[in-house]
Order: C-alpha cells, then structure tokens, then sequence
C-alpha cells in the first residue's frame, strides 16, 4: 500500500516516505487480521517461539551492509548528501528551462538511496527492539537524512507544483516526450500547489520535526505503550498487550474474557491515557491549524488528496457503512450471541465477547507447520494467478520473510517494500494458527503487489491507499475459501465463517467507528486542549453509534454491556501516527470483497486484468484501476452494494447453517 503522509507533514505519499522514514503502517497487518486493532504493530511480544527456533529468518544482506553500525552505512549518507547538494545547485529556480526528465531521474536516485538506509536500519531494529544502542543509531541517521531532505531535496517538489502550465505541456508534447513516464508524480505533486506554504517554512517543518511537534510526542506515547505489562492475577506473570488481548479472544470462558478486557481497560487508564491524550492533542491540535494554513476544505481533505481520492468518495463510503453495514454488524452479533448462549451458557453478550470464539467442535486447534502454511498459501494464489503463487514461493526460498516470534521482535506483521531491486521483506511472528496462514496469505498479496509494480520505478511503485490493499486480502480471502472448502463437518464450516466475518466486520464497521471518534476528537480539539475524560466520552459517544444502545438500558444492540470498554481508544496507534487513515481498511475490503466476487463469475481473462491492476503501482487511481472489473467506486450505490454483497452474503451464508445446526431458530 501508499506510503503515509505522517503527522507533521502534508507533503505527497512518496515524499513523506523520504521525510519520515518507517516502515509503513498500512502494510502492516490490517484489523481484519489482527483484531487487537493493531495494537500489536507497537507490542514487544513475549517469546512464543524459542531464540534458537528452526523457523526461517530474513537475509538482509541484499541491502549491501553488514550490520546497522557499518561505516559502509555513513559513507553511503555521505555520498547521499553530496548528490542530493550537487542536485540542488544544477536545478533548483532552473526547471523551466532544463530538462525535467533528467531532474526527476536524478531526484528519483537519490530518494531511493535514502529510503535504502532508513528501510535498512528499520528492519534490523524491528527484530532487535531491546537493543538500545540500535534505536539510538536508528534516531541519530533519521535526523541526518531529514537535514539532507529539507536543506537539498525539499524545494523540488514545490518547484515542479509551481511549473507553469503552459511549460509543463509544451515538455510534455514537444521537447520532453519521455516525461509521460512521470505524469503520475508530477501529477500527484501538482495537486498539492493549493495547499503548499513556502519554501522557508516548509524546509522548517522537515529539519525540525525530528526534534519537535508531534513527533517526539507520539514517539514516546509508543515507547510507554510498548512497556505496558499486565496482570490477571495477583500472583501470576506480568504480560504485554498482545498477550493479554490474545488470551481474551482465545478463551471459551466468557467470564475469564470479562476479567481480561476489565485487566486492559483499567491498566490503560491512568498515566497510559493521559499520556494518548496528550499525544492526540498535540496531532489534533498540529492537524488543525495545518488544515487551515494549507487551506484544506474538510477535516478529512489533507488525507483523501494524499491518497488522490475525492471527499465525495469517501463520505459515500462512510454513509454507506452507517446505512448498510451497521444493520448487518447488528444481525451478526445477535446471530453470535444465540450460538455463546447454546454453547457457552452465555448470559449477557458483554464487549468481552466481541472476538470470543465459536467452540461447536469439528474445529482442530493442532498447530500449523510454517511448511503448511507455506503450501495452503502457495495453492491459494495458484487458484487465480500462476504468476503470484511463483513470486510467493520466490519470496520463501529467498528468504524475504522473517518468520517466528522472539523476544525484542516488533509484534503483529508487516510487509516492507523497500526499493526496486531490493524488496520487499516480510516481518511475521507465526505461532502455527490459522489466523497466521491468513496473515503470511495478506503480507504476501503486499509482496506480490510490490514486485510486480516495481518496473515503475521507486517514486511511482506504491499504490494509491484505495488499491494498496487488493492483493493482500484478495490472497487472504482465496486461501479462507479453501480452508472452507477443506472443512469436513458444517460446525467447522460454521466457525470458520464466524471467524471470517469477525474480520469483516472489524475492518469495515469498526474501524468507520474510529474514523468517527477521530472526527469528534479533531472538531473538539478547537475549542483548547483534550483531555483523557473527554476522549472516554466521545469514545464511547462513536461505538453507540455504531453498535446501538446496550441492551441492559433498553437500546437496540446485541450487547447488553459496554462495561470496560471507556479507555479502549488510547492504545490505537493510527489515530497518532496517521489520522483520518483507517476508513482505508474499510475501503479495502469492500472493494476486495467485490473484486472477489467478480472473479467467481468472471474467471476468464481475471489474472490478466489482476496483473495490469497491481503492476500500475501508483501510476492509475482507483477509479480507472477498477473499471476493466466493471466496479465503479464513485457511484454512490456502490459502497452500500458492496457491504450488501460481501458483508450480508457472509452473514446469510452463517445464519443458514447456524439454523440447519439448530443454534437459532
């Protein structure tokens, strides 16, 4: 998926990636794998797999360095630096009249020389997260590589946003045919001119934002959140948040499920919560007056123009949700609360038991083997691209995939692009379940989207957001299919469905319910700073609204409580990181959900259109990506379709069997 405009910068996708240098959050494993909401993506893991586990680690020897303190690294900057000045001095106030082709060529070198460094060191941290000498080397190249973009490189995209019209087109059709190439970047960067500010301010707001805003803020907000420990009991072990989250959802004891969501609601109250809403304050606050110096319309605009997708587009989206989907994520739960209450002795359907499982039995817990996972994923992909299943198994053999989970890894998954030439990487913590088949299925659709796009070059192969997710959880859904298919009882076909609409639910419902607590939160956020209580309530104020009124207090949902649930909001990291981002999951599986569809009845001629899809990386938009599909996004029946067709399938496809297996009536 797209690069991310970070908090603290509205520059486009691919410039933000060069700015503030990570690994990307919307490749990591989205909600509809990991139901913790991401709170993995900033967990340190207890060890579920050994140091010594046979399981296969990355080789990233590729990058061309030894190890994160190499010398070879500085030198590599240093080269960086030199370039990137020598770049300035020959184009900058010049474009008009040099060729544009060779300045974007050259930018385009440079950029990808950065990004190889910052990638670099990411990954290496990302498995040694205990190592403090590491993330003090880490911190110290990113300040550097954000002083060599903001004195060197951070003119030109202003630059080429100001090129005169008439200028650009005469290049376009007469001195510089070859320029087209480009037409996406130029295009995207254009874009951005109504809301550019000058170039003083602009390389102020680069050079600084290692040391101030709201990066250092949400910076330490990670780290305190990542240091959370937990207790059940009072004489038992501490564990982290992934831990803990995972022992909710895994457990068939509704009471124990109550006790753990009572355990991380309590915890996260008190100086965790005053420490988010802080942070959200601070990217509230800085979001705000960025969207009025940049003169953006909407709270949402500054987002949806980095992803080049029309507001119109996206508040269909929203509404569609709230119109369609809510009703259905309604019928779902009530549909979930008569199978716990015939198999659980469930008495009241507690938030507790949003994930729980569907124990009807047929189902084995035995672990998957990683030589498993890899051949279910390996025959999904060859079902509807021969291509994809080869660079799947390419990836494996290469070892671009760090699979187990260890003490100082990063928790939850991610895919990593890179560069051309040099990834992508995966980063997984597999302990052998069918959640994590599903996740090496979806970080592998990343890989697969990343290589074939490649061949446009490293400032135009990441997708626009609305299409960054198609392979990943067009993957995920194929291999679903075949553990169905796979299934030899209907109450193990049940509880897979169960499952897989926990997702869908989770990625579509629940992450619009977030886009709403974030629309509270930022409209607030003028009327003087935020506090923790403040943020409860209007936490609270979006899940009712998506969820209905608990049904203790006569409302119409399918929870009869929300108790334990007002501090739930401070452990999402996307609401600090990337604001306005996580309707894109929604958007995704949607789209994926549709795209899916059309596939069962359209399978000729499907891996050809899939392929030219994903290979234009971020040189089409949604709109003209989709339309060989026939799937046109910008109608506004669309959305509401499609939560119809793949949401309400899903739950008609489950209360069928759930009413031959007798759990309702």
């Amino acid at each position: 998926s797209s690069s991310l405009s970070y908090v603290g910068s509205t520059r486009p996708a691919f410039v933000a990636a060069l700015t503030h240098p990570s690994y990307d959050l919307s490749r990591a494993s989205s909600p509809s794998l990991n139901t913790a909401c991401s709170a993995a993506a900033t967990m340190v893991p207890d060890a579920k797999a050994d140091e010594t586990s046979p399981l296969p680690r990355w080789d990233l020897s590729r990058f061309g360095f030894e190890h994160p303190h190499h010398e070879a690294i500085d030198k590599h900057l240093d080269e960086t630096a030199t370039l990137a000045l020598a770049f300035k001095a020959k184009y900058e106030g010049k474009l008009d009249e040099l060729s544009l082709l060779s300045a974007i060529e050259e930018y385009e070198e440079i950029s990808s020389r950065k990004t190889l460094v910052s990638s670099y060191l990411h990954l290496s941290y990302d498995t040694s997260l205990d190592d403090d000498s590491l993330k003090k080397r880490k911190g110290a190249l990113s300040q550097r590589q954000s002083e060599i973009y903001g004195d060197f490189l951070e003119w030109f995209s202003l630059d080429v946003a100001q090129l005169d019209d008439a200028v650009l087109a005469n290049k376009y059709e007469t001195t510089e045919p070859g320029l087209v190439k480009y037409k996406a970047f130029i295009d995207e960067l254009r874009r951005q001119k109504p809301h550019n500010l000058s170039k003083e301010v602009e390389r102020a707001l680069t050079v600084r934002s290692p040391y101030v805003g709201t990066r250092p803020l949400v910076s330490f907000f990670d780290k305190e959140l990542s240091l959370m420990r937990f207790k059940l009991d009072v004489d038992g072990d501490e564990v982290n948040m992934e831990v803990l989250l995972s022992k909710m959802q895994s457990s068939n004891d509704a009471e124990f499920r109550a006790k753990c969501l009572k355990t991380l609601n309590d915890g996260l109250a008190g100086s965790i919560s005053r420490t988010a809403a802080l942070s959200l304050s601070a990217v509230a606050g800085g979001w705000l007056i960025e969207n009025r110096e940049r003169k953006y319309e909407s709270l949402r605009s500054r987002r949806n123009l980095d992803n080049n997708c029309p507001d119109a587009v996206v508040n269909s989206l929203l509404d569609g949700v709230r119109e369609a989907g809510v009703p259905l994520c309604k019928r779902f739960y009530s549909l979930k609360k008569g199978i716990l209450q015939k198999t659980q002795g469930l008495e009241k359907l507690r938030w507790s038991d949003r994930n729980a499982p569907i124990d009807i039995g047929g189902v084995s817990n035995d672990k998957i083997s990683w030589e498993r996972a890899v051949e279910l994923v390996e025959k999904g992909y060859s079902k509807f691209s021969p291509t994809m299943s080869e660079m799947f198994m390419k990836m494996v053999n290469e070892k671009r995939i760090d699979v187990p989970a260890t003490n100082g890894k990063k928790g939850g998954a991610y895919c990593a692009g890179v560069v051309p030439g040099v990834g992508p990487f995966q980063l997984l913590n597999f302990d052998g379940t069918k959640q994590d088949v599903a996740t090496l299925a979806h970080e592998s659709g990343h890989g697969c989207h990343d290589i074939l796009a490649y061949k446009q070059g490293y400032l135009q192969y990441h997708p626009p957001l609305t299409l960054a997710e198609t392979a990943s959880i067009f993957g995920e859904m194929i291999v679903f299919r075949d553990l169905i298919a796979e299934s030899s009882t209907k109450e193990e076909e049940l509880t897979l469905l169960m499952s897989k609409i926990d997702d869908v639910v989770n990625s579509v419902v629940r992450q619009c319910s977030f886009d709403r607590f974030e629309e509270l939160l930022h409209s607030a956020r003028e009327n003087g700073d935020l506090s923790a209580d403040e943020l409860d309530q209007y936490w609270m104020k979006a899940l009712r609204e998506y969820y209905g009124e608990e049904g203790d207090a006569g409302g119409d949902s399918p929870f009869d409580s929300y108790e334990d649930t007002s501090h739930l909001w401070s452990y999402v990291p996307h609401f600090h990181h990337v604001p306005f981002y996580v309707y894109s999951y929604a958007f995704a599986d949607l789209v994926v959900g549709t795209l899916y569809n059309n596939f069962l009845t359209n399978k000729d001629g499907f891996e050809g259109r899939l392929l030219d899809l994903l290979s234009a990386g971020g040189t089409k938009d949604f709109a003209d990506a989709l339309s060989p599909f026939g799937l046109d996004p910008t109608n506004p029946t669309f959305w509401k379709d499609a939560i119809n067709a793949h949401l309400g399938g899903l739950v008609n496809e489950a209360e069928k069997i759930a009413k031959e297996l007798g759990y309702i009536e």
